[in-house]
């Protein structure tokens, strides 16, 4: 018995001797600096789904989105509605100051969100009062909390949030890059973005001391970095993610977050409804979502997501080549164009689809995204920025140029809303696409927004062994 006793002791000691070491490896310290590598511009405008990292490093909203998709406290406190949704009233954060050490104020705050987006703001006014933003509207603003919560409308002092460049501390046209945010930019060259840590941060110092964002970095550069220990974090393409975890990268991904839809003008040579309802019955989903993106893809013909909804098996994702050939009729449109990305998944994707309309009688030419010649479609993504279907609905169609407020919020309603949408045949949507990185051995508690974006503020770096 005493045997047994004393064996069953010193295992229990022997337990705790091998868990003491690994203590230190899993709590966060500061100090360190974390490499990250992207296709893109490291300071490119969040629509091309690049540059987010930067800026929300960089700048806060009034509002942030949780993991469950609400709206929550950020640079404003709180927040309440009157009028059916007509008027809001924000409580802005007090003490909060800018990177250069400036206060933050509500003249501030209604100047940079007057100078984000103009005359497409979802409020017809937005008003200054004491410490108090107050925003009106002609009609309700049901969403108005999480849609301030976007990138559009991140808060900076000086007005310059989409300015060019942020270069150490020198001007830009409309003057230097400040935010309230966890860091701050202090040097861009060289495809390099540095950012350095905000030590007075109303969040609270990042652990991080510096981050360093390499754009322009092709995939195989990327893994091949990464591989060596000279990238921290990289991406994975949807299309890839297989493979990744083939070669047993430690990936992160989040669930569908970034649609991939066709945009097609209602002028010009496909003002004719009917021949744009034959594109999006000619387009075939599943040789998308099979062939270029790997099967990672959720194939789509709603703006939503099916989970968040449960209609999406009402609108039918099948092709259908004879209705795209009796919609087109005797209509022979002019030779039309088709511009992507210049990602080599869109550039596939996009030659697919053009292959799909000429087998229905279309003549349609792949041209490079951003040149001088009008565009008749366009093969985009979108981002899902909230995982409430009210506001993720309004903030998609926002993101198309479609201002409306979505004022309904029961299943039934917002099949409505998307249904009349849809059928103007201005977008079609195809897949569902996931956002995924690799992340190195001494990256710790990396995590992902809802929309994808990792949430680099909460990173710490520990060296590897």
């Amino acid at each position: 018995m005493r045997w047994t006793v004393l064996r069953r002791f010193a295992i229990s000691c022997l337990l705790v001797a091998l868990a003491l070491p690994a203590v230190p490896r899993t709590r966060p310290h500061y100090g360190g600096t974390l490499r990250v590598e992207i296709e893109g511009d490291a300071w490119a405008q969040p629509v091309a789904q690049q540059g987010e990292q930067a800026r929300r490093l960089i700048f806060d909203g009034l509002t942030r989105v949780d993991a469950s998709g609400s709206a929550r406290p950020s640079l404003a406190v709180r927040w309440a509605s009157e009028n059916n949704d007509h008027r809001w009233q924000f409580w802005l954060r007090p003490g909060v100051r800018f990177q250069d050490g400036a206060a933050l104020t509500s003249a501030t705050v209604e100047s940079s969100l007057t100078g984000s987006c103009g005359a497409s703001c979802p409020w017809t006014a937005v008003h200054a009062v004491g410490a108090e933003m107050i925003f009106t509207g002609d009609a309700p603003m049901p969403n108005l909390p999480a849609l301030l919560a976007g990138d559009d409308f991140l808060i900076a002092r000086s007005g310059s949030i989409n300015s060019g460049s942020p270069n150490s501390g020198a001007a830009s046209l409309t003057g230097p890059v400040i935010g309230t945010g966890p860091f701050e930019p202090v040097d861009f060259s060289n495809d390099v973005l540095t950012l350095v840590a905000n030590d007075s941060c109303w969040q609270g110092r990042p652990f991080l001391d510096k981050i360093e964002i390499y754009g322009h970095k092709s995939i195989r550069d990327q893994w091949l970095d990464l591989s060596v220990g000279r990238a921290d974090l990289v991406e994975v393409p949807a299309e890839q993610l297989r493979q990744a975890r083939e070669q047993r990268l430690t990936v992160v991904a989040s669930p569908p977050a970034s649609l991939l839809a066709l945009a097609i003008a209602d002028a010009g040579a496909l003002f004719n409804s009917s021949l744009r309802a034959a594109i999006a019955q000619a387009v075939d989903r599943s040789a998308l979502s099979n062939v270029i993106f790997q099967k990672q893809g959720e194939i789509t013909a709603s703006l939503l997501p099916s989970e968040l909804t449960g209609y999406g098996f009402l609108l039918t994702t099948d092709r259908d080549v004879n209705k795209a050939r009796e919609l087109r009729g005797g209509l022979a449109p002019p030779p039309l164009t088709l511009s992507t990305e210049s990602n080599a998944a869109m550039q596939l994707a996009a030659q697919r689809i053009a292959l799909n309309l000429r087998e229905t009688g279309f003549n349609v030419l792949v041209v490079p995204a951003g040149g001088p010649q009008h565009t008749d479609m366009v093969l985009l993504r979108l981002t899902l920025r909230s995982s409430q279907p009210q506001a993720a609905l309004e903030s998609l169609l926002r993101g198309v140029g479609v201002a409306a407020p979505v004022l309904e919020d029961s299943p039934s309603g917002l099949y409505r809303v998307e249904h009349d949408f849809l059928e103007t045949h201005t977008l079609i949507p195809l897949l569902y696409l996931p956002r995924a990185y690799a992340e190195g051995g001494r990256v710790r508690d990396l995590r992902l927004s809802p929309d994808g974006v990792p949430l680099l503020a909460g990173v710490s770096l520990e060296d590897t062994p």
